[in-house]
């Protein structure tokens, strides 16, 4: 009613001083446009000088055989071929999309289990659990990663000298290839879940409250509500989440990289740890290059298709 009162009296007022003198109009836009793309200008600048220059440099180097010591010469495909024929690049994207497998949906149910909790308590106790979830969050990589070589530690470890209170022998959980990679989805889960469970917290407490009682005066239980409202009500974030952590799990660098080096035997040599180590040990760059730009690739493919799965819409009319 307000905004039709509102629409009619600017109606009756008629049109205002700058409708009817389109040059005065005219001036105002470009004052405002003017000054827009002045704001605009620094970041502009940043962006291409700090991504897209690199970016398109970097795809001119990976068709060239380059180093820091010679000019560049072109090879077309050459050096797309080498890594695709590369094993050892097959591996790492296949050892990635493994790593993913071990991480992405422990983290999601977790988050969600996490976050129903802090919703369900009172406002005091959900902020000491919110802090609690978050403090990994502000934790180095590189922190966590020692942190967690210590707990696994074969002599004196934390983890070994808990099992052996149950009669089982030590495990080197860094040294054995079978244990190594889901050694180390395990910070990798502890360190993402916090911003995850935050991100799922504020999706639950947009729910509108009237879905819940409607459904609790149907007879629903916690479990058809979670089914039936919180899910879909939160499709949109989880489907963030998904492809976020995705990405995010396929890139993971820092913990292999501190806790293991890539080994024992190259059992957690994810891709981009791939990547920086052939680029550190050879001194020809075009293949690390062109590796880094076919994992872009890679990534930017299967976040497409995840989305193109779960279509994202709109929740509430």
């Amino acid at each position: 009613m307000a905004t039709t009162t509102a629409s009619a009296q600017l109606a009756e007022a008629g049109p205002g001083p700058l409708a009817e003198d389109p040059a005065r109009h005219r001036r105002y836009t470009n004052r405002y446009a003017g000054f827009a793309y002045l704001m605009l200008a620094p970041a502009v600048i940043l962006l291409g000088i700090f991504v897209i220059w690199p970016a398109i440099y970097a795809v001119y180097l990976a068709f060239q055989d380059w180093s820091f010591y010679k000019a560049p010469t072109f090879v077309g495909l050459q050096n797309f071929t080498n890594v695709i024929t590369d094993p050892l690049f097959i591996n790492a994207i296949v050892r990635g999309l493994k790593f993913v497998l071990m991480t992405v949906p422990i983290m999601l149910v977790l988050a969600f289990l996490f976050s129903c909790l802090v919703v369900s308590v009172g406002k005091r106790f959900s902020t000491l659990l919110k802090i609690s979830i978050y403090l990994p969050t502000i934790i180095s990589t590189v922190i966590t990663s020692i942190i967690f070589t210590i707990i696994y530690d074969y002599s004196g470890g934390l983890l070994n000298w808990a099992i052996g209170l149950f009669g089982l022998d030590s495990i080197p959980w860094l040294g054995d290839p079978k244990y190594a990679l889901k050694a180390i989805a395990i910070p990798a889960i502890w360190l993402g879940m916090g911003l995850t469970s935050l991100i799922m917290v504020s999706a639950m407490i947009d729910i509108p409250e009237e879905f819940y009682e409607a459904a609790s005066m149907e007879g629903a239980n916690w479990w058809k509500k979670t089914l039936y409202i919180t899910i879909p009500q939160m499709k949109n974030i989880l489907l963030y989440l998904l492809v976020t952590d995705f990405v995010a799990a396929l890139q993971q660098y820092e913990l292999p990289l501190v806790m293991t080096n890539g080994g024992p035997l190259d059992s957690t040599m994810l891709p981009n740890l791939f990547i920086f180590s052939h680029f550190r040990g050879d001194p020809t760059a075009g293949y690390s290059i062109a590796a880094a730009l076919l994992l872009f690739v890679v990534l930017g493919a299967i976040s497409a298709g995840i989305f193109r799965v779960v279509n994202s819409e709109k929740s509430v009319d």
